[in-house]
């Protein structure tokens, strides 16, 4: 099969487009023909080698966690699934190895949900990561109805789904992100103030008595922030600065999950979650996507179609 692949650690230079062999299919595991996968920071991360003490590399590496496609073959017990269902999937494995830019790949049942017929492949390949991410984040830091949250990064790929979950639960959502995006995100419900020197003036003349939640999807000066920002007795949850766990927050990880994925991609489906993907790839021009993203300051997701 098609893929594209990195043989070693490096740069955006390392990735070329080659064939692999097709992936064997776990007795848990289904093949999935990909349509449409989904990029997030944390590929580039990987290939960068920031990982290395986490998670074990075999090269040569096809990234992607991301993925909506077709079932193709279903492993020997996976009652879930059949051939020809369609399914999205953040198809993170133990070790990186079989990733989604590629025309077929391996993804264990416990990491995938059925797609809504009304939910495109492009959306759907942009929703599991980033949504479970903004899912997961969202519930751990206990906010609710009548919360003031800031959430860092607003207008990013995790940040805005996060934004959208935490006005559903009745939230008063504050976002910080580059002035290009302040429409977006009042579009999206929120109230935009600016990254960068004003951001604590700007944020506190917002809510003076700090905030109740503070979502961190950019780390650096957001975590510099939280003393300033917070609230007594306040909730902060990261997921890019470890510092948090110093200040009594939450260093969080996503993890897969069937139930929350098709929570989320009933949402989406039904259009009360709103998925962003600001550009479409082609497979033979992958290594663009990601110079694009790598590039920062993107709004929702990017997309490769295979």
């Amino acid at each position: 099969m098609k893929a594209l692949l990195y043989d070693q650690f490096g740069g955006n230079d390392r990735f070329r487009i080659g064939a692999v062999s097709d992936p064997l299919v776990g007795p848990d595991s289904v093949l999935v023909k990909v349509v449409a996968a989904g990029l997030n920071p944390v590929d580039y991360k990987v290939r960068e080698g920031y990982l290395q003490g986490l998670m074990q590399a075999v090269f040569p590496v096809v990234p992607g966690w991301d993925v909506a496609g077709v079932v193709v073959k279903a492993g020997l017990d996976t009652p879930e699934f059949s051939v020809g269902d369609e399914v999205l999937a953040y198809a993170r494995k133990d070790f990186v190895h079989g990733g989604t830019i590629a025309e077929l790949v391996e993804v264990p049942v416990r990491t995938a949900a059925h797609k809504p017929s009304g939910l495109s492949f492009e959306d759907a390949a942009a929703l599991p990561l980033a949504g479970l991410t903004a899912l997961q984040t969202v519930r751990r830091s206990g906010l609710g109805a009548g919360s003031t949250v800031l959430v860092h990064a607003a207008a990013g790929g995790v940040g805005s789904f996060a934004t959208q979950l935490a006005l559903m639960a009745g939230a008063r959502v504050v976002g910080t992100a580059g002035e290009s995006n302040h429409d977006y995100l009042r579009e999206l419900g929120a109230e935009p103030v600016a990254y960068g020197d004003g951001l604590v003036a700007a944020a506190k003349a917002l809510v003076p008595d700090g905030f109740d939640v503070i979502l961190d999807y950019v780390g650096g000066q957001a975590i510099d922030t939280v003393p300033d920002l917070l609230r007594p007795g306040g909730s902060v949850v990261s997921i890019a600065d470890g510092r948090v766990a110093g200040l009594g927050g939450t260093y969080a990880w996503v993890r897969p999950n069937s139930g929350e994925l098709a929570e989320l991609a009933a949402m989406a489906a039904a259009g009360r979650l709103r998925v962003t993907v600001s550009e479409v790839f082609d497979l033979d021009d992958a290594a663009k996507a990601y110079a694009a993203l790598e590039g920062g300051h993107t709004r929702g997701k990017i997309v490769v179609r295979i």
